[in-house]
């Protein structure tokens, strides 16, 4: 055999070993993280066999977090474990007082956490394993096929008996018609900002870990249209059965083993997913804009990104023509955004 017909497979070696590699790293690093979060409240011995869980890490939240915890509450989340982020605004109390959380201090770097995913990760790996975990943010709510009439168990349980390790979700921004600061005040998430892009969305396959990289909607529309490989990636991989050697990679982007990252193919994909109602756009959108280009905390390159907190501190008005007025999930299956494939009555 010739060198050159080696190539290929000595290629796809040094690939594999260095994904193994880099997972050994991030798990070590989620161990260092959790060795450094400080327990505000652990109600994790409550936690059973079979519950499913929920993770998020979050900083001054207090306005979503009661329907956040209703919302996900009614899916079937059983517990959930929670790393603040040194908030202000009384959320940290207000978790500490739920019966159903468990909540963690992390004082340090968001940015420098990997964006929290580290903290996250040592959460994951300590409790999680065994178990399906939900991993969102606190201004995503997921919906999937037949949410309304089956929660995350009956999901799940579907999800086992096919043998499937989890189910990805498309990122959906949500927006108000008029300046973004003149939101209403009040009212569920989708009352407040009622309105989405049902497209376009795009989807490339990153190699070596197989990633999809999706972007589109209104925030490359409005904000990135000049720059559109700027925009921000928009699929996830939010529900998952964990195992102690899964890792998130690029927030919950990415994950390795990389075979995980086939579960699921962006907008488009037949198979069962869902949809992450994304409220970034409520009215406190502009104060947090401003606070960011100070903080430098959510993006590798902050720099790169500061023309587009700079323009969100304007409140500009999202809607436009085509904007669709969201209703509910059967809307969401019709516009291709997210599907049902091989779950009993899909519609």
């Amino acid at each position: 055999m010739k060198a050159g017909d080696r190539r290929g497979p000595l290629r796809r070696g040094w690939s594999a070993w260095r994904m193994r590699a880099k997972r050994r790293q991030l798990i070590l690093r989620a161990m260092r993280a959790g060795r450094g979060l400080q327990p505000l409240a652990d109600r994790t011995a409550a936690i059973r066999p079979g519950d499913i869980l929920g993770f998020v890490t979050l900083r001054n939240e207090m306005q979503r977090l009661p329907e956040f915890l209703a919302h996900y509450r009614a899916l079937g989340v059983a517990h959930f474990l929670m790393v603040d982020n040194a908030s202000t605004d009384g959320g940290a109390d207000y978790l500490r007082s739920q019966p159903d959380v468990s909540l963690w201090s992390a004082p340090g770097s968001y940015r420098e956490a990997r964006f929290g995913m580290d903290w996250l990760s040592a959460l994951l790996l300590r409790h999680g394993r065994g178990h399906w975990c939900l991993s969102v943010d606190a201004d995503e709510l997921l919906v999937y096929p037949h949410c309304d009439s089956r929660d995350l168990r009956a999901l799940t349980a579907h999800l086992d008996a096919q043998g499937i390790a989890g189910m990805g979700a498309l990122m959906l921004d949500l927006y108000p018609q008029g300046p973004l600061d003149q939101a209403p005040a009040t009212g569920s998430v989708t009352e407040r900002l009622p309105w989405f892009d049902p497209g376009p969305y795009r989807c490339q396959v990153m190699q070596p870990r197989r990633n999809r990289w999706v972007q589109g909607g209104v925030r490359a529309r409005v904000f990135f249209a000049d720059r559109p490989k700027r925009a921000p990636t928009l699929n996830k991989l939010p529900l998952i059965r964990w195992h102690w050697r899964y890792a998130y990679v690029n927030s919950t982007h990415s994950m390795l083993p990389a075979r995980l990252n086939d579960l699921y193919n962006g907008p488009g994909d037949a198979r069962l997913c869902g949809v992450l109602l994304h409220s970034k756009f409520l009215p406190d959108i502009a104060a947090r804009s401003a606070e960011e280009l100070a903080r430098r905390q959510h993006f590798a390159d902050p720099d790169a990104y500061a023309g587009y907190h700079r323009a969100l501190t304007d409140a500009p008005d999202l809607w436009h023509a085509d904007s669709v007025r969201y209703r509910d999930w059967r809307q969401l299956v019709a516009l291709g955004l997210m599907a049902g494939e091989g779950w009993p009555g899909d519609p």
